[in-house]
């Protein structure tokens, strides 16, 4: 996925959770939309080194996103919406083996209660539910998700499970949009309630999916599947 052109900059501060203070390299002070609605646990020091896009859209409140924040080495890709157009654009591209044989693919399906699906894919037998999740905790070489506590994360895996028993297949896919990882793992130590119901879901039939994106300042790729442990 080919990113527009981006300016870089240095990260003030991180607040309100959807905002953000960038000193661009030309001197310029702004104030950015922050697409991340966790905690950014990792990734948002100030003093990190950013990528921002600008919008042509006069209406806008912010003409500028915050899109990736260089932390432990390596770009990080921050934008919530990115995950959902990766996925999709690899599933399309045949991508995935565990996803071999998709003959039709929606996006925002509502389904369960009052909520939507990331994805839902067709397969000649039956559907498959596919919920997304954007990863950007690192500690020591280990992903984390949650960053934060997230009942509409539990909320998810509870409707993916109903899926399951009506004999769907469920995905959860959580993408790592940084390279330095060499394991995943549910936040225990943020959310221990999430992992005890991805756990749950798992040994229920919701199957796991935890790749690893490749991010630079040009693009962000889909790249290898990461190791886990729940």
């Amino acid at each position: 996925m080919k990113l527009p052109p981006l300016e870089r900059g240095t990260l003030l501060r991180r607040y309100k959770r959807f905002l953000a203070d960038i000193r661009l390299e030309t001197g310029e002070l702004i104030t950015a939309h922050c697409p991340n609605s966790g905690s950014m646990r990792s990734c948002s020091d100030p003093g990190s080194p950013v990528m921002v896009s600008k919008s042509e859209n006069l209406h806008r409140r912010y003409a500028h996103t915050w899109e990736l924040v260089f932390a432990n080495n390596v770009w990080v890709g921050i934008n919530t919406l990115v995950p959902n157009r990766l996925v999709y654009e690899a599933i399309r591209a045949g991508q995935f083996s565990e996803l071999h044989g998709v003959t039709g693919i929606q996006k925002e399906v509502k389904y369960g209660k009052n909520s939507r699906i990331d994805l839902l894919l067709s397969f000649p037998d039956r559907l498959c539910y596919v919920e997304v999740k954007n990863v950007t905790l690192v500690e020591r070489d280990i992903a984390y998700f949650p960053d934060a506590v997230t009942e509409r994360g539990r909320k998810h895996l509870q409707e993916l499970v109903e899926m399951v028993a009506q004999r769907h297949r469920a995905v959860m896919f959580h993408l790592v949009q940084r390279e330095d990882a060499r394991l995943f793992r549910p936040a225990e130590h943020i959310d221990p309630m999430y992992a005890k119901s991805l756990r749950s879901a798992a040994e229920k039939g919701v199957e796991v999916l935890v790749y690893q994106a490749k991010v630079t300042p040009e693009e962000i790729k889909m790249g290898k599947p990461l190791p886990y442990q729940l």
